[in-house]
């Protein structure tokens, strides 16, 4: 059980929150003098192969501390895969996103990959707890230091020079694995809320693709027929965003049906500046992304905050004709199989791609008519309601380890 306690949180060699049978100072070091080796993937298009053994691994694929491959993660051969850094992993790697979406990390389990330019590797020495070091480039100090060294404009990269220097403090290796030991519990807690989430989205799911498919009365229209389409931010570089009005980011759109106001960003906007809004009913779907698969995924804007932006890479649809369409079942139209299919060919690209506006909204689809829409809608809310219930418990679990990552690390 945690006892001790830096009850005057002043600056010193030890955390504010402590196991009590340790009494020894903490060293300072830096990541590069605890880790044997610390490297990057490929900066090159491999060589692909839809038979290979191996997958390549990008930024994307670290999510909730593992390795995630999916159907549309790319394949390479073993040699294709060892040629470049595929032998560089080992038991003691830690993985990590450093192009685009910056710090999310993952511990290597000798799966078989190889890694692209925006994942690192980080080797940890085999007198350093992995775990520990796993953990502490979770806390927020580390991650603001991460923050604070990004370069580049648009999309924004850490370098490993950064990476080496970040600052580590290091206890004996017998209390990192007992704060590794701990953090540890936490994450399977969150592991098993994830699971249950999980269940929800598929059982919703897949009420919509059947609710959806079954349904004999339908019409033909395009999203143009009901709707007028507008981009998301414009003009704007890095130093515009941190404070100012409420805009909706990517991962609220890619992330949700219905876009979660808990989860905005700040962005500043002169009064001459001529920017598009988000309304009450609005659907949002994401441009562009590094998978075809993931272009054109949507959630529905159910909120009153005005004046409320969206993000340079998402684009809208106000909603001009409630005859046709229940906007809020839209929230669950396009995350149908049968929408996802057909917005599928439209992403065009080989490294990124991209959704083609003018032809999304000149696209037909088929929907049920709107009375049926709206008895869709209300099956289904009554699932994304426990559904929101299971995620406030999750972000209570995140908070909780958010706030123990503070207090177990200097």
């Amino acid at each position: 059980m945690i006892g001790s306690y830096n009850l005057r949180n002043i600056v010193c060699d030890v955390p504010a929150l402590r196991f009590p049978e340790f009494i020894k100072s903490w060293e300072c070091s830096i990541l590069e003098k605890l880790s044997k080796k610390i490297g990057d993937g490929i900066h090159s298009t491999p060589s692909y192969d839809d038979n290979g053994t191996f997958y390549f691994i990008n930024g994307n694929n670290l999510n909730g501390g593992k390795i995630v491959i999916t159907s549309s993660t790319k394949r390479v051969s073993e040699k294709e895969a060892y040629k470049n850094n595929a032998e560089n992993l080992e038991a003691n790697s830690i993985l990590m996103s450093i192009n685009g979406t910056i710090g999310n990390v993952a511990l290597y389990h000798n799966e078989p990959i190889m890694l692209g330019k925006s994942a690192c590797y980080i080797n940890s020495k085999d007198n350093i707890d992995k775990n520990y070091l796993f953990y502490y480039l979770q806390y927020p100090k580390t991650q603001l230091y991460f923050e604070a060294e990004l370069t580049g404009t648009t999309i924004k990269n850490l370098s490993l020079q950064s990476i080496r220097k970040t600052k580590i403090y290091i206890p004996t290796i017998e209390e990192q694995h007992k704060i590794s030991r701990f953090l540890q519990k936490i994450d399977e807690r969150i592991s098993t809320q994830n699971k249950i989430i999980e269940k929800y989205e598929s059982l919703i799911q897949a009420m919509c693709d059947t609710l959806v498919e079954q349904e004999t009365q339908q019409v033909t229209l395009s999203f143009s027929d009901f709707g007028q389409s507008y981009l998301g931010l414009s003009g704007k570089s890095a130093e515009d965003f941190g404070e100012g009005y409420p805009f909706i980011t990517y991962m609220n759109v890619y992330q949700n049906q219905i876009i979660d106001l808990t989860d905005v960003g700040l962005v500043k906007i002169n009064e001459t500046e001529q920017q598009s809004v988000v309304r009450y009913g609005d659907i949002l779907l994401t441009l562009s992304s590094e998978t075809p698969e993931e272009v054109g995924m949507g959630a529905v804007y159910l909120g009153e905050t005005y004046p409320l932006y969206l993000n340079s890479f998402c684009f809208g649809i106000h909603i001009t004709d409630e005859s046709k369409i229940y906007p809020p079942f839209l929230a669950y139209y396009v995350s149908s199989q049968s929408f996802r299919k057909a917005v599928y060919p439209l992403a065009q690209g080989s490294t990124r791609f991209n959704l083609q506006k003018s032809d999304f909204m000149k696209k037909k689809f088929s929907f049920p008519v709107i009375e049926k829409q709206r008895k869709i809608y209300s099956t289904l809310k009554t699932y994304s309601d426990k559904l929101i219930v299971e995620k406030q418990i999750m972000r209570l679990l995140c908070n909780q380890k958010c706030y123990l990552l503070r207090q177990l690390f200097i």
